[in-house]
C-alpha cells in the first residue's frame, strides 16, 4: 500500500484525488510559494486511500451505504438522524496501527524540526472540495490548538466522521455529488499562534462586484474562525493591483469594523471566545506594510493558480510573521457571465430600518422571520426575510429557502455572505441593530443594489429591473461618461460601458463619509458648539491630527473611483457646496455666512482663495495630492466649478500649485466648469487658462434664462432647448475647439431627449456624462446621432 501520510512538501495540485483540495492546494503552496518569500505553513496530510483503508477496516462501507440510502430525498426529514447514526459508528472505531503510526510518526517529525512539541491546525479536506462551483465551506470539521499524540489521533478522527454532518451530505445532494463516492482526508498543519494577534481572509478580487483589480482583506483579533463563523464584523482593506505593482502606495480604503470578540487558546486546550476590550476594538488589525505584503502575496496566489482566489491569512503574535493557512478558488464569480447585468431601482423610498454590508445586488420584500437556532426551520416559510444573528454550515438548507438574509454580525468574508453569494440571494451582513430594529412578521425592502452598504426599508415598496446585455455593444465616438458620487458604486459601475468618469461630485463624500466641516477641523480649538465638538473627537478618534481625517477620507474615497475606472479619466470637482450647505455639516455654522441667495453667493472658486476657506481648500488640494502622487493614480483630473472671471481662474491656478498640485506636472488636467455666462462669453480666456470646459447645462440653463431651477411656478421656462441656452452651449464648444482645449457636458438631457443629444454631437463636443441610471439611454441617443450625422 502506498504512504497513506503525505509531506506537504510531496504535495501539488494535481493530488486533489489523494488529498483533497484543500490539502493538495496548501501543499503546492509549500512547494512553489515559500521560496518566492510567502510564508505558509509545514505539515501534512492523510489520503484519501488512508480513509478508505479506515473504512475498510472497520467494515463501515455496507452500513454507511446502506444508511444513506434511507435518506428522505424529497423533504430531507432524518437527515440529522442518519448523520448522528453514521457519525457514530465512525467515532466508535479505531484508527488501524499501520495509518496510526504514520500520522504519529510524521507529528513526531514535525515537531522535531522545530525543537518542541507543536499546537497543530487538524482540518478536513474532501476530494471533491474547493473546486471552482463548489467551495464546500464550513461543511467539515477543523480543530485548533491541537497537542499530543491521544488529542491528534482524536482530532483526525473527528474529521473523518464530519464527511457526514447533516449540512455536508446536503451540501453534496444539492451540487449533483451525491452519487459520487468522496473521501476525506486530513490536514495537520503547524498552528500559527493568531490568538496572540490577528487573522482574517483575502479575496484577490472584489467578491461583490467581481472587480478584478481590487484585493479584498478583513481581520480580526485573534483566530480567525471568529470572521468565518459571522461573530465579529471585521476590519477591511482595499488593495488596487496596477498601483502595488508600480510600487506606490496601493491601499484605497481601511474601514474598522467593531471586532467585539476574539478567540483564544483556553487553558484547558481547545479554544474560547472572550470580549475585546473597547479601545482595542477601536484599533486597526494590520498596519500599512502588512496590507500590502498581504496584497502582494495575494496576488502571487492568484497568478500562481491562474484564478481568483479566496484566501486565509494569520499573523503569529510571537514571532510577528504572517502566514497563509489556507488558499481556494473564488467560487461565485468564476460562473458569471460579466456581459449579463441586472440593474435594480427604487421607486419610492421610506424609513431606513437598518443598514449593513450588501451581499449580492438586488432588491426584494418579504415577510421578517426572525430566528434563533436552526432548529426553529419550521417558523421559516420559503421567501421569507430570515434574521439572525449569525450563522454557521448548520444554517445552510434553512438559507437556501429564505428570501433574503439578515445578520446582525459578520462582514464580506463570513459564512453568510459566502453561502448567500453561492446560492444567489440576496443579504445584508453586519447590521448590528437587525434584531432591536426589525419586529418578527414585520414587511420590509431589502435593497443591496445601490453600493456596499444595503438598507432595509419599512414596507413593501416599488422597484424596477433592467437587464442589460453588453456583449457586442458599440460605443460611440463621442465619449460616453458617468457622473458619479458614491465610491460604493464604483465597481459595480466599472463593467458598464463607460469611457471614465466626466464629474466626481466631491460634495456626497463630504456629507455622507466625513460630516465634518473643514474650517472645523482646522480650527478645531475654536469651535464653541460642545455637543459638536464631541462628536468631532469621536469621528476623528485615531487621528493625531484632525486635519488629516479629512484628508484621508476624501483621499480614500476618491482613490477607488479613480481606481474603478482606471487608467480612464476620471474628473473630481472640487468642493461645491452653497453656503447653506456648508452651514449643515458638524462645526459648519460657526465657519458660514447667511445669505439671501446661496445659489449665486459664496460658492465655487470664490471660496477657494478668501481667508474664510483657503485653508480648508488647502485639505483638498492634499487629498488630490495624495491620489494622484503617493497612490498613483494618474488619471484623476480636476475641475473648479463656479469660476466667474479668467482672474479668479488664475489665482485658484495659482493657489493650487502653492499647495502642491502643479497643472501640467505628472499630467494634471485642470478644468473649469462651464455653467456662467461669463464663461461662454470669455472661453477663450478661459480657454488660454484651462486644459478643458466641462458645461453644466442647469446652472448655464438658470442663469441664461435667470430662471430658479427649483422654482415650481417657472419650472416650464427651465429649459436647455430654449434657443438662448442652445446658443450658449454651442458658442462654447466652438471656442473650446478652436483653442484644441476637450470639452464634455454633464446633465439629464441628452439621455432624455435624442435631439439634445444629436444638438451635442453635430457642434462637435468630445464626451457626455450621464447618471448610471441614464447611462445606456444615453449611449442609444449618441449612436443615433451620429448615425444621422
Amino acid at each position: 500500500m502506498d504512504n497513506l501520510v503525505i509531506p506537504f512538501g510531496q504535495l501539488s495540485i494535481g493530488d486533489v484525488a489523494k488529498v483533497g483540495g484543500k490539502n493538495a492546494s496548501l501543499g503546492e503552496m509549500y512547494r512553489n510559494l515559500v521560496p518566492i518569500g510567502i510564508h505558509i505553513p509545514d505539515g501534512f496530510a492523510t489520503t484519501a486511500d488512508a480513509f478508505r483503508f479506515f473504512k475498510k477496516e472497520n467494515r463501515l462501507d455496507q452500513p454507511i451505504r446502506d444508511l444513506l440510502h434511507q435518506l428522505d430525498k424529497n423533504h430531507f426529514a432524518n437527515l440529522r438522524e442518519l448523520s448522528v447514526e453514521i457519525k457514530k459508528l465512525i467515532l466508535d472505531s479505531k484508527i488501524p496501527t499501520q495509518l496510526e503510526t504514520e500520522i504519529l510518526n510524521s507529528y513526531q517529525n514535525l515537531c522535531q524540526a522545530h525543537g518542541r512539541e507543536l499546537d497543530v491546525a487538524v482540518r478536513s479536506s474532501a476530494t471533491a472540495e474547493d473546486l471552482p462551483g463548489a467551495s464546500f465551506a464550513g461543511q467539515h470539521e477543523s480543530f485548533l490548538n491541537i497537542r499530543g499524540n491521544e488529542a491528534l489521533l482524536k482530532a483526525v478522527k473527528s474529521c473523518f466522521a464530519s464527511l457526514y454532518n447533516a449540512r455536508a451530505i446536503k451540501y453534496r445532494f444539492d451540487k449533483g455529488f451525491d452519487k459520487i463516492e468522496i473521501a476525506l482526508s486530513v490536514g495537520v498543519q503547524l498552528m500559527v499562534r493568531s490568538d496572540l494577534a490577528s487573522s482574517g481572509v483575502c479575496f484577490s478580487i472584489d467578491p461583490e462586484s467581481g472587480f478584478r483589480d481590487a484585493v479584498l482583506i478583513t481581520g480580526c483579533w485573534g483566530l480567525g474562525e471568529n470572521i468565518v463563523q459571522g461573530a465579529v464584523i471585521p476590519d477591511e482593506f482595499l488593495v488596487f493591483k496596477p498601483t502595488l505593482k508600480k510600487g506606490k502606495y496601493p491601499i484605497l480604503s481601511k474601514k474598522i469594523g467593531s471586532k467585539t470578540k476574539t478567540m483564544v487558546y483556553a487553558e484547558s486546550g481547545g479554544i474560547v471566545n472572550v470580549d475585546t476590550p473597547i479601545e482595542r476594538q477601536k484599533e486597526v488589525v494590520l498596519s500599512d506594510p502588512e496590507i500590502q505584503t498581504l496584497g502582494d502575496w495575494s496576488v502571487k496566489i492568484e497568478n500562481h493558480y491562474g484564478m481568483p482566489m479566496d484566501i486565509e491569512w494569520a499573523k503569529d503574535g510571537i514571532s510577528g510573521k504572517l502566514f497563509i493557512v489556507q488558499a481556494r478558488p473564488e467560487t461565485v464569480h468564476a460562473e458569471k457571465d460579466p456581459y449579463l447585468v441586472k440593474e435594480f431601482s427604487l421607486l419610492e423610498k421610506s424609513k431606513v430600518l437598518v443598514s449593513g454590508y450588501s451581499i449580492g445586488s438586488g432588491i426584494t420584500s418579504g415577510k421578517v422571520r426572525i430566528l434563533h437556532s436552526p432548529s426553529e426551520s419550521d417558523k421559516l416559510q420559503s421567501g421569507e426575510i430570515l434574521v439572525t444573528e449569525i450563522t454557521n454550515p448548520d444554517w445552510d438548507p434553512i438559507m437556501k429557502k429564505a428570501g433574503a438574509i439578515i445578520t446582525a454580525k459578520g462582514g464580506r468574508t463570513s459564512h453568510a455572505a459566502i453561502v448567500a453569494r453561492e446560492v444567489g440571494a440576496l443579504a445584508i451582513v453586519g447590521a448590528e441593530s437587525a434584531l432591536q430594529s426589525l419586529e418578527d412578521g414585520d414587511v420590509v425592502t431589502l435593497d443591496t443594489s445601490s453600493g456596499k452598504i444595503g438598507k432595509v426599508y419599512q414596507g413593501a415598496l416599488q422597484w424596477k429591473v433592467i437587464d442589460h446585455d453588453f456583449r457586442g455593444l458599440q460605443l460611440p465616438k463621442t465619449q460616453p461618461m458617468f457622473i458619479l458620487a458614491d465610491p460604493e458604486k464604483a465597481f459595480d459601475l466599472s463593467f458598464f460601458p463607460n469611457q471614465g468618469v466626466g464629474l466626481m461630485r466631491m460634495e456626497f463624500v463630504v456629507n455622507n463619509s466625513i460630516r465634518i466641516h473643514p474650517m472645523a477641523l482646522v480650527h478645531f480649538d475654536q469651535l464653541q458648539n460642545q455637543g459638536e465638538k464631541e462628536e468631532i473627537e469621536n469621528l476623528c478618534h485615531g487621528y493625531t491630527d484632525k486635519k488629516e481625517y479629512f484628508v484621508d477620507k476624501l483621499s480614500q474615497a476618491v482613490a477607488t473611483i479613480a481606481a474603478a475606472f482606471y487608467p480612464k479619466d476620471v474628473i473630481l470637482r472640487m468642493s461645491d457646496f452653497k453656503t447653506n450647505e456648508y452651514a449643515n455639516l458638524l462645526g459648519g455654522h460657526q465657519f458660514e455666512l447667511s445669505e439671501e441667495n446661496p445659489m449665486i453667493g459664496f460658492r465655487g472658486a470664490s471660496r477657494y482663495y478668501h481667508d474664510r476657506y483657503r485653508e480648508g481648500f488647502r485639505l483638498e488640494c492634499e487629498a488630490v495630492k495624495r491620489v494622484r502622487e503617493e497612490m498613483g493614480l494618474e488619471n484623476l483630473k480636476v475641475m473648479i466649478p463656479f469660476c466667474r472671471t479668467p482672474e479668479e481662474g488664475e489665482k485658484v491656478i495659482s493657489l493650487m500649485a502653492d499647495f502642491g498640485l502643479k497643472q501640467k506636472e505628472k499630467g494634471l488636467e485642470i478644468y473649469v466648469m462651464a455653467e456662467i455666462p461669463s464663461n461662454v462669453i470669455l472661453a477663450k480666456e478661459f480657454a488660454r487658462i484651462f486644459d478643458g470646459f466641462s458645461i453644466g447645462s442647469n446652472d448655464l440653463t438658470q442663469l441664461t434664462l435667470g430662471v430658479d431651477r427649483d422654482s415650481e411656478v417657472l419650472g416650464d421656462l427651465f429649459d436647455e432647448n430654449n434657443p438662448a441656452v442652445t446658443w450658449m452651449i454651442s458658442q462654447v464648444i466652438r471656442e473650446a475647439k478652436a483653442a484644441a482645449r476637450k470639452i464634455g457636458l454633464c446633465g439629464q438631457a441628452p439621455s432624455d431627449n435624442p435631439n439634445f443629444a444629436k444638438f451635442l454631437i453635430s457642434q462637435g463636443i468630445d464626451s457626455i456624462s450621464f447618471n448610471s441610471d441614464a447611462l445606456i439611454k444615453g449611449i442609444e441617443n449618441m449612436i443615433q446621432a451620429e448615425n444621422e450625422r
